[in-house]
């Protein structure tokens, strides 16, 4: 059970926009890269400077129940690993590293196919920020020295795109993914975020502080 989703969630009855992503693709192929190609500079604004990417893993570049990137994605992957290389690029799962893995196998397994370190982390998302922050700490070769140069890249809005407003950084959502999401809370997410756009709700600014 993620229990950090749960209370979490009730973040959205103070601000519903925690759940909206700064840039949303259709697929993982679809991903711009680097990642700040997003957002180009405009009169008078700050240059956005992506340092560092955090990757779900379940329908975001691999299939769900999967520890593989899933082939149609594998150049974009390694695209990214050039252009993030080593502690710029990390993982982050609600299932491989959590607590719920046990002996931290499915992990090494995931660290082994991809080539990428995966966070080990006691608080699912949203809730692990400040153990994804302290990653980033304790490995200076990611260059991160703010939350705001970091992406998060994920399918789902009320964990990964949280989790990315909640630390002050960027959310990328993964629309639709490898496979249909049909799960209830997909559902929800899906129509929270339409109803929200609909009425010219915006997502949070990165350069804010969230507690």
């Amino acid at each position: 059970m993620n229990f950090s989703g749960t209370v979490n969630v009730f973040r959205l009855f103070r601000d519903p926009t925690l759940c909206l992503p700064q840039h949303t693709v259709s697929t993982f192929n679809h991903l711009p890269v680097p990642l700040s190609k997003a957002f180009p500079k405009k009169n008078g604004e700050k240059e956005v400077d992506i340092r560092a990417v955090i990757l779900d893993k379940d329908n975001c570049f691999a299939i769900p129940h999967t520890d593989e990137v899933h082939k149609p994605y594998h150049d974009k992957f390694q695209e990214l690993r050039r252009v993030y290389p080593g502690s710029k690029l990390l993982i982050v799962s609600n299932t491989a590293g959590t607590d719920d893995d046990k002996n931290q196998a499915q992990a090494a397994v995931l660290e082994k196919n991809t080539g990428v370190k995966v966070l080990r982390h006691s608080t699912k998302k949203p809730g692990c920020k400040d153990e994804v922050l302290s990653y980033f700490t304790h490995h200076s070769d990611s260059g991160v020295t703010s939350p705001e140069q970091i992406a998060v890249v994920g399918d789902r809005l009320f964990t990964d795109v949280m989790m990315a407003n909640l630390m002050g950084g960027y959310g990328f959502w993964i629309k639709d993914g490898i496979v249909e999401r049909k799960s209830f809370f997909a559902r929800v997410e899906d129509r929270l975020a339409g109803f929200l756009l609909k009425r010219g709700y915006c997502p949070p600014d990165p350069s804010n502080t969230f507690e």
